[in-house]
């Protein structure tokens, strides 16, 4: 289950990247520039379906962008990593097999555990959902540019989390909407040193038309096996 709130975050820096940061070299890549890079290694296979590595790599890439927003992604971090954890141990009993995402869906659907709280497919789903408020959350913020941080989060949590919440959830996530940052500060986070407001929103509409199809793949897979409106428990 995918909450708001509090974030699986990066450990302190170690020594050598605060001598390299204050000095100006080694320069920090920008989330957005490490989610573009992961996405363009998820490539279909041969037989258009999705690999399972490079999936859960583009899962953490891109959520590294919404660890901007602050304390409000806590929980929705935190889950994601126990998501990526579970996918990636299923997948390590059999590589050449669960190489390809979908196998592992389609294992536990031939055994009737598919929909069960800790199943891989259950994982599958809410890592997905939280791609898909990535990718809505960042179409928002380049369009509504007269729209502040709180105002775009929460239009596209409706969209894409609310849904498939339970009341804990969705009362969880409208009291972490009070420490979302201001715009401004949101998007100087996810801004590379020399980079100006149109090279950043170059980058954002990359990530997001990259993104989508694969979503949409997905998607449509899950639904063929009715598993695509799995709920919290």
């Amino acid at each position: 289950m995918l909450m708001f709130m509090g974030m699986y975050g990066r450990g302190e820096l170690d020594e050598r990247e605060r001598e390299e940061r204050e000095s100006g070299e080694g320069m920090e890549r920008s989330a957005i520039t490490c989610a573009n890079e992961a996405l363009s290694l998820l490539k279909p296979a041969p037989d258009a379906q999705i690999t399972t590595k490079p999936f859960l790599h583009v899962s953490n890439s891109v959520l590294q962008v919404l660890d901007k927003i602050g304390p409000t992604m806590a929980v929705m971090r935190q889950d994601l990593h126990r998501n990526v954890q579970r996918v990636e141990k299923f997948y390590d009993t059999n590589p050449s097999i669960y190489c390809d995402l979908f196998e592992i869906v389609k294992k536990e659907a031939e055994e009737g555990v598919a929909k069960k709280p800790t199943s891989c497919t259950r994982a599958i789903v809410w890592l997905t959902r939280s791609l898909d408020f990535a990718a809505s959350f960042l179409e928002k913020l380049m369009e509504n540019s007269d729209h502040d941080l709180v105002q775009v989060v929460k239009e596209s949590y409706d969209a894409t989390l609310k849904p498939w919440h339970g009341w804990i959830s969705s009362r969880a996530f409208e009291v972490a909407l009070k420490l979302v940052p201001d715009r401004k500060t949101f998007l100087k986070t996810i801004t590379e040193d020399g980079e100006d407001n149109d090279a950043v929103k170059e980058k954002l509409k990359n990530l997001v038309s990259s993104l989508t199809p694969f979503l949409e793949e997905i998607h449509a897979f899950l639904t063929t096996l009715r598993l695509n409106r799995l709920k919290s428990p």
